[in-house]
């Protein structure tokens, strides 16, 4: 379990993000034409996952539009932006936004992702939704970076992400 904050009040995650050089943990998450997708689905390709807990935050539409700026920078790179939004609104946002570097993925039906990734907010008010992190994974879904942002309102650290990348 990690604790975090939002608003500077502590609040709990069910467990920790995937280790360092671990194998990532198969997921079945949703697109935005209501089809499942699966790890496999990006097979050879690194990964950033963005994970937020809605898009219709500030902090987490910042970070999508972020990572959609920074995504010429990561050749044969995917950036999986995941939430529980549902994917009408995650596909609305990206719309409104110009979002289209970025594949927005739901984990509205089975729910087994924040489980397994150690992400999903289990008290407070943002019990259910998935906590602001950051799992970056190689071309063989192998965990290359985490971060798991200490506080909800706060952007992650995009400068290390892109170092993961430059090999420094």
């Amino acid at each position: 379990m990690a604790t975090i904050t939002f608003k500077g009040n502590p609040i709990h995650t069910i467990g920790e993000l995937p280790a360092i050089g671990s194998r990532a943990p198969d997921f079945v998450l949703v697109n935005g034409e209501l089809q499942n997708v699966r790890l496999d689905n990006f097979k050879g390709k690194k990964k950033i996952l963005n994970i937020v807990p809605s898009l219709d935050t500030g902090v987490c539409a910042a970070s999508a539009r972020r990572f959609n700026q920074e995504a010429a920078q990561f050749p044969n790179t995917v950036i999986l932006t995941i939430s529980r939004d549902l994917p009408f609104a995650q596909k609305r946002f990206c719309s409104t936004e110009g979002i289209d570097q970025v594949i927005t993925l739901s984990d509205l039906r089975s729910r087994d992702f924040g489980k397994a990734y150690g992400v999903e907010i289990i008290d407070g008010p943002l019990a259910g939704l998935l906590s602001r992190a950051i799992v970056v994974l190689d071309e063989e879904n192998r965990v290359i970076y985490t971060e798991q942002v200490p506080e909800i309102a706060q952007e992650p650290n995009y400068e290390a992400v892109l170092r993961v990348f430059k090999g420094k």
